[in-house]
Parts: structure tokens; C-alpha cells; sequence
């Protein structure tokens, strides 16, 4: 499988170049980093003889509507846990929940105080009890398996690049990456959560040391978009003609724009950007503007 890397400019002339690697493209319905993860995922479900996958995400979760495709396409059955009880009187009006639900895939809703128990035995076990015998697969779908997946994403052709950012959600595209990377290369990881409990859970995956976080850029916490990063994204949209979602990537090529105009990469430096996918969360994102009376990202480029 081959990646496109297509090279990007932002507003000002840089002493840099940068270029996107298409992630994006891999799929329509399980694109980016989802399809890398759910990889090796959907063949060990095979290996184990299991017909159902059980696993967590919220209202938006580009992981619930990645699985839940997959697990159309492959003929499994699929369960969500949803973080967010309040959730399920209005599943209908949510574009993420309902494309789950239309791909065959069972939701259960949960307060986020149970949310909390997702790996704790007895919640695992009251779940098999309820669902029966299931492939657990992790909020994010963050396991051994995902980051095997992940450290495809670099390939020979990406190897004279100096940096290589992404945005990290539970850290298993990145510990992926930092797996493969060559030792010249410095990974940039752009959380879109609050907190530094991050690197703890990409050392569980990490073999390599180059690596940091650069946790600038959040905009306040997962799901936190404002009228800067929506005037961003359609800028960037508009000249590149690639549309970015606006919890991960989309806030990590802010940072990157902002770091540059700072002066952090040396000048002639090559960055490469991983385009994580997750544009099926716009829609949702822009209902939510909308119902703040906020500017709206435009999905035509």
C-alpha cells in the first residue's frame, strides 16, 4: 500500500518543508490510523475463532465508527460502550452513533463514572455476562497488535525526512512510529488531551527514545475547538485543498505552523505530518458550532 505525501504551505514563505502523508486516503469509512490499528486486530480475531468485538469510545469516536464498519465488512458483530449515559435518548441525532448503529453494531451506554472501570476485570467480566464471549478491543483501539499496524506507516521513501509529527489520542499510532523511525529522525507527538499521563502509556510500546510531546495545543482538551483553530483549518483547507479533523490533526498542524513561525525547526528542515484521517467527526463538530452560534468548518475543497 502505497501513501502519497503531498507537500503543504501555510500563509508566510518557511525555511522549512513540509509535507502530509495521506493517511487519509486509505479508506473512506476506516481511514488513517484506524485501519492501521484495526489491521492485525481483525486478523487475530479470525485466529481466535471469535464472531463478536466488544469495545469503548464517546459521542464522536472515530474508533466506534471505524470498528463498526469493519466489523460489517468482515461479518462480526460488534459492540460499543458509549461514554455518556445521557447519550442514548438522542444516539438518532448524533452522525457518529448513528453510522455505528446503521453498520450493525450494538450500543450500550454508560455513565462516565462506569466509563472509568473500562479496565477493570469486574467491569470486563459483568460485560461478558451480559454480552457473552467477546474480542476486547481497547478504548482507541490501542493494543500490542494497533502499534504493530502503526509502524507500517513510515516506509523507505519517508526516510530522509528530519521530523515526523502526529497527533496522539492513547498514544499506539505513536509508539508505532517511533517504533519504526530511523534513528536521525526526531517524532513529535501533539496530544489533544490535557496532562502529561501520556508518555507513561507510550513507554509501554515505545522501543526508541526519540521521541517527545508537545502539549501546547490542545485548545483547552479533547473535543475543545474554537473560532481560531475553525478560521485555521478552513484557511489551510482552502489553499491545500485537504480538509484536516478538528480533534487531532487538525490541531496538530496548528502547532506545527505555530512552532515553525517560531523558530523551533532548524532552517532546511524536512517535516513530515501524518494525516490521522478522523474527518467523519466534522459533522458532529459542526453541529456543535452551530448550537454555539460559532463559525463552522467547511468541508468543500
Amino acid at each position: 500500500m502505497t501513501i502519497r505525501n503531498q507537500q503543504i504551505f501555510f500563509e508566510t514563505d518557511t525555511c522549512v518543508s513540509v509535507f502530509l502523508k495521506r493517511e487519509d486516503e486509505i479508506h473512506p469509512f476506516i481511514s488513517g490510523n484506524k485501519f492501521r490499528k484495526l489491521k492485525y486486530n481483525l486478523l487475530q480475531v479470525d485466529a481466535d475463532g471469535q464472531d463478536t468485538i466488544l469495545t469503548f469510545g464517546g459521542a464522536f469516536s472515530n474508533h466506534i465508527a471505524a470498528t463498526a464498519f469493519a466489523g460489517k465488512e468482515a461479518g462480526l458483530k460488534t459492540i460499543g460502550i458509549i461514554r455518556g449515559e445521557e447519550l442514548e435518548h438522542t444516539s438518532d441525532e448524533n452522525p457518529t452513533l448513528r453510522f455505528a448503529t446503521s453498520c450493525g453494531m450494538k450500543l450500550h451506554f454508560v455513565t462516565r463514572d462506569i466509563y472509568r472501570q473500562k479496565q477493570e476485570v469486574s467491569f470486563l467480566d459483568n460485560l461478558k455476562k451480559k454480552f457473552g464471549d467477546f474480542y476486547l478491543l481497547p478504548e482507541g483501539g490501542t493494543n500490542a497488535l494497533a502499534v504493530k499496524g502503526c509502524a507500517e506507516i513510515l516506509n523507505q521513501a519517508d526516510s530522509h525526512f528530519d521530523f515526523i509529527c502526529c497527533a496522539v489520542g492513547t498514544g499506539g499510532t505513536i509508539s508505532g512510529i517511533i517504533n519504526s523511525a530511523l534513528p536521525h529522525q526526531k517524532i513529535l507527538g501533539f496530544p489533544a488531551l490535557k496532562g502529561d499521563f501520556l508518555k507513561d502509556e507510550i513507554r509501554i510500546f515505545a522501543t526508541n527514545e526519540n521521541w517527545d510531546l508537545i502539549g501546547d495545543y490542545h485548545f483547552g482538551g479533547y473535543g475543545k475547538v474554537d473560532e481560531t483553530l475553525v478560521s485555521f483549518l478552513n484557511g489551510f483547507s482552502q489553499k491545500n485543498k485537504v480538509l484536516l479533523d478538528p480533534i487531532y490533526t487538525g490541531k496538530m498542524v496548528f502547532g506545527v505552523r505555530d512552532m515553525i513561525q517560531n523558530g523551533y525547526f532548524p532552517e532546511g528542515s524536512k517535516i513530515l505530518l501524518i494525516h490521522t484521517g478522523g474527518l467523519q467527526g466534522i459533522e458532529g463538530m459542526n453541529i456543535s458550532l452551530q448550537h454555539r452560534k460559532l463559525p463552522i468548518i467547511n468541508t468543500h475543497v
